[in-house]
């Protein structure tokens, strides 16, 4: 999705979504016919109504049956499979490298801002690199979790995360525990 149509409230576009049970609870996953476009965790009814928020020029179907996919797709990822998921994310260029980039830690690792800001070759970028993770729409595909503050690798501490600090614990022990891929 074009960052033109995300600002557009996604015009033209339709969007099947569907919320479902997880290991982390209640997850959302949505998808364009061109990817998957948002994974999130927490309340059913709050998560349709931030995608009717978000989208909301957008048709939105519930409707699982083309989501099947991706939804197990998403599962594989939370049990230590990472899958290539075919995603329709809107994004500045920098957004996308951060993503991208995000995808290229390895399962069970986690690198702090400033290691994915070298990462993507722009080491002074740490803050722009912190608001890209915190923007990212398809939570699990794209870790942002696998992000830890500097201090927090030694003091044992994880930092914030959109979806709860607890599911980040969570997700960061399971992939210690599993590291498969």
């Amino acid at each position: 999705m074009s960052p033109g149509t995300y600002r557009q409230g996604g015009q033209g576009q339709t969007i099947s979504y569907g919320v479902t049970d997880s290991d982390l609870g209640p997850m959302l996953v949505a998808a364009t016919t061109r990817g998957l476009c948002a994974v999130r965790f927490g309340e059913p009814d709050a998560l349709v109504q931030e995608l009717r928020g978000e989208y909301p020029k957008a048709v939105l179907v519930e409707d699982t049956a083309p989501l099947v996919e991706y939804i197990a797709g998403v599962r594989a990822h939370l049990s230590g499979h990472t899958l290539p998921l075919t995603t329709d994310v809107p994004g500045t260029d920098f957004q996308r490298r951060v993503w991208a980039a995000l995808r290229d830690i390895p399962v069970g690792e986690t690198r702090t801002y400033a290691q994915l800001a070298e990462m993507i070759g722009q080491p002074s970028a740490v803050r722009a690199v912190a608001r890209a993770c915190a923007m990212n729409p398809v939570a699990v595909v794209v870790p942002c979790h696998r992000i830890v503050p500097k201090n927090g690798m030694k003091s044992g501490g994880q930092g914030g995360y959109r979806w709860g600090v607890e599911r980040k614990a969570q997700l960061l022990e399971m992939e210690r525990l599993q590291p498969l891929s």
